[in-house]
């Protein structure tokens, strides 16, 4: 049996230019491919233990830790299958000093990360990326809708209008109350509730106000007018808190979210930026196995 010959290296002379956009692309392809699998995949997992209902599935700090740590690994795993398709695939440069194949090796990981990065911005900005964001847009939808109902509540009390919100409607009919539960005065009771929402407005309830509505109180609840205006008095108080509390867990609610959509960015680049490296990395890696292959000939 004849033993099999090496190749000399002139005769496995493949150079076709520093960039091999071929290799370039295909670890593109993959590493977006890779993405779009690991993502859907942790879109099924996270609707498995988020619920927007309260007290059901996970916090939203677990989530939001979750989404990071999810979106890193993504970077990770598809970055490395990238950067090595890349440098394995690409042509096998003979005449090009080590140090030059070492940086060509690093540039080719390099650009197919930057390749398979547009690719997925492109992506998840098609339609094919409103299925992935589906679970997102939900769980987001959920979040707005508590935040609108929140600032709704806090803000629809200082509207001028007939009806005014829940909870000043509230307090008016409390004002009325009386020991003998009977029909309360409708127009007394829109008249009460335009003096709440021009009072909220600025703030306090001027004494002449107060005084009125003590006489209207008084008259139908049988109070007497000093304690009528104290209900009066602790009646505001109490919605002015109410309402202020209300304003407060809005803010808190609004903060918050812009807190995390900050930090979920900020992640988000810093995971971007893992991932070039690693694939340039592993570029180099492939680039190294491809060059150590020897072309043999029986």
């Amino acid at each position: 049996m004849k033993p099999i010959a090496a190749v000399s290296p002139s005769a496995a002379l493949t150079d076709s230019g520093a960039v091999s956009w071929g290799a370039v692309f295909a670890g593109a392809v993959g590493a977006a491919a890779f993405s779009l699998v690991l993502i859907l995949l942790g879109t099924g997992l996270g609707l498995t233990v988020v619920s927007p209902w309260a007290h059901d599935g996970i916090s939203a700090t677990t989530a939001s830790v979750s989404t990071i740590v999810w979106i890193t690994v993504v970077q990770l795993l598809a970055s490395v299958l990238g950067g090595y398709l890349a440098g394995r695939l690409r042509s096998r440069w003979v005449t090009v000093h080590t140090h030059e194949v070492y940086f060509r090796d690093t540039a080719h990981g390099f650009l197919a990360w930057s390749v398979a990065t547009l690719l997925m911005a492109t992506l998840l900005s098609s339609a094919v990326g409103s299925i992935v964001t589906t679970g997102v847009k939900a769980s987001g939808a959920v979040a707005g809708a508590a935040v609108a109902m929140t600032g709704a509540a806090a803000g629809a009390a200082v509207k001028n209008d007939d009806s005014g919100s829940d909870s000043v409607a509230y307090s008016v009919d409390s004002l009325f109350r009386a020991n003998s539960p009977g029909a309360t005065p409708s127009a007394k009771t829109a008249e009460v509730t335009r003096i709440f929402a021009n009072a909220l407005k600025s703030g306090d309830l001027g004494t002449a106000d107060a005084q009125y509505l003590g006489q209207l109180v008084a008259t139908n609840t049988g109070l007497s007018q000093t304690d009528a205006e104290k209900r009066v008095t602790d009646t505001f108080t109490q919605l002015k808190q109410t309402l202020q509390q209300a304003r407060d867990k809005a803010k808190q609610v609004a903060d918050d979210a812009r807190k995390a959509s900050a930090y979920l960015a900020l992640w988000l680049v810093i995971s971007l930026f893992i991932g070039a490296f690693v694939a340039s990395l592993s570029a180099t890696f492939g680039g190294r196995l491809r060059d150590s292959s020897v072309l043999a000939t029986p």
